[in-house]
């Protein structure tokens, strides 16, 4: 099948972008780097009247260190992430899930905004995002903003983003100290979508006591999540007498809207939740206790 017809804009700023969204209103389309919603078109699964394609927007293509905080373009591609010396430094976890991102052609083409932005509840970035508690950046015609990603992420593809707003860009905070990370996923083949995953970022005190954890969970929910209840558990205690098994099983422990599709039953997908989040605790802890 082929798309239904549309107008297409390439506008060079995002001024100009904005300024296109919020005359079109609900007529229009953010274009980033199309990797989803090309296909979305492609099947007349959604339509737009309007296009708006930012992908050449050289100011949304941006890795910058800001104090405290990594800022990323949304226009940045998923390969240029991946091969950043800065991310790699400062933010580990967006490196480490870069490789699960679909295949070395959508890693190109495809963006770090327009993957948060589309808001597939098995996506990395997007669970990533919750898991360092990032901020995203949402410009219009009206000003700027800032939206911890704790709020961004509203349902199944839905965010909080208004329909004149663009996601201009996402600053992650910088971990230090003693601490480790891991991201582990399962899916049918590699580059398809994890029918579960886990984003695990853990620091230790000298004394081997875990002084702060945050666990983000992919493919277990309408949208990416982040396993409070086991976080609150394994504060305060050293992590040696932590099993992984059971920061496993607490990390599920309650989700009451796991999915039951093709890829497997709700039941099924916990289980494998759960393993992914004890190989990511095992892998994560390992890395900080070795710091």
């Amino acid at each position: 099948m082929k798309a239904a017809p549309f107008a297409y804009h390439r506008p060079g700023t995002v001024a100009e972008a904005t300024e296109l969204l919020g005359g079109f209103g609900d007529d229009a389309k953010i274009l980033a780097g199309g990797q989803s919603l090309v296909p979305m078109l492609a099947m007349r699964l959604t339509h737009f009247e309007n296009l708006i394609d930012i992908s050449r927007i050289d100011e949304l293509r941006d890795i910058d260190r800001r104090g405290d905080t990594v800022w990323v373009g949304a226009g940045t591609p998923h390969a240029l992430v991946g091969l950043d010396d800065e991310v790699a430094e400062s933010v580990p976890l967006l490196t480490r899930s870069t490789p699960f991102i679909g295949h070395f052609q959508i890693r190109t083409r495809g963006t770090l905004g327009g993957a948060i932005a589309h808001a597939d509840p098995a996506a990395e970035y997007a669970a990533v995002a919750l898991t360092l508690d990032a901020e995203i950046e949402a410009t219009s015609t009206r000003g700027s903003r800032r939206i911890p990603a704790a709020d961004f992420f509203t349902g199944l593809w839905e965010t909080a983003l208004a329909a004149d707003e663009v996601l201009t860009g996402v600053g992650f905070p910088v971990w230090s100290g003693r601490c480790g990370f891991s991201v582990q996923e399962f899916a049918r083949r590699h580059g398809d979508f994890a029918i579960a995953g886990a984003t695990v970022a853990v620091e230790l005190g000298d004394d081997g006591t875990v002084t702060r954890c945050a666990i983000g969970l992919l493919g277990l929910g309408p949208t990416p999540r982040r396993a409070t209840v086991a976080e609150r558990a394994v504060l305060g205690r050293p992590v040696a007498e932590l099993s992984a098994q059971e920061v496993g099983r607490l990390a599920v422990a309650g989700l009451d809207d796991v999915p039951t599709d093709l890829q497997g039953s709700a039941s099924y997908r916990s289980r494998v939740g759960a393993t992914m989040v004890a190989r990511a605790w095992t892998e994560a802890t390992k890395e900080a206790l070795d710091a």
